[in-house]
């Protein structure tokens, strides 16, 4: 069974494997925080591209809060696995409820990462989102349709390690699909890395203050 080390592995493997696909200079690595920013930025490191947010919510079965029945993304964007709503029999009522209550976190990581600095320009750019791993994909499913709304012209949905159910959703709704590995069974991300830690929001914070940093070092160089 494929195992990382941590998401920073990850990341590095994920960017070997999307290296030689990617011939397009304008690209923008966007990571879906908490848990896809350290991938997201050793993808942007070593391919030497910008690096910015794409801020998604799962949202979470309650009493089973891991197990996604949708997610939001920014720009009002919201996805429902109607499999999952329909099988465990979720109201419409429930289904608002943990919605309001995830956008509330959107907009508190949106002030709290972005400081007041607007979203970046997604219009006729290619986009690369990038997360730590897939399992029901939603928030990658709303990643990729938030992203295309904003104008993205191609859209690269990667990440180290999906289930066989998301990488069919990521082939279908983006222009490609980029992973290490397919596993099956899928037993939920975590279960393929050694160091599954949580991202805290200073990490966020870290990684995009020192990605902002390298691409102003290489604009001077």
């Amino acid at each position: 069974m494929i195992c990382f080390p941590d998401r920073e592995a990850a990341g590095r493997q994920l960017a070997a494997v999307l290296k030689p696909r990617l011939n397009k200079p304008d690209a923008l690595v966007l990571a879906l925080p908490r848990g896809g920013m350290p991938v997201a930025f050793e993808v942007a490191r070593l391919l030497h591209l910008p690096l910015d947010l794409m801020l998604v919510r799962k949202l979470g079965v309650p009493g089973h809060e891991e197990l996604a029945m949708g997610a939001i993304a920014d720009g009002g964007v919201e996805v429902i696995n109607e499999d999952i709503v329909h099988s465990l029999s979720i109201s419409d009522h429930t289904i608002a409820a943990v919605a309001a209550r995830e956008r509330v976190e959107l907009e508190r990581r949106s002030h709290v990462y972005r400081q007041g600095r607007p979203a970046s320009e997604l219009n006729n750019r290619t986009v690369i989102l990038v997360d730590d791993g897939c399992a029901t994909g939603a928030t990658m499913e709303a990643a990729i349709r938030a992203a295309r709304r904003r104008g993205a012209a191609w859209i690269i949905a990667a990440a180290p390690v999906v289930s066989d159910s998301a990488f069919a959703m990521m082939g279908r709704l983006a222009d490609e699909a980029v992973c290490v590995a397919v596993p099956e069974p899928f037993y939920g991300v975590g279960r393929f890395y050694t160091d599954f830690g949580q991202t805290q929001d200073s990490e966020v914070m870290r990684l995009l203050a020192r990605a902002a940093e390298i691409k102003g070092q290489s604009h001077v160089s």
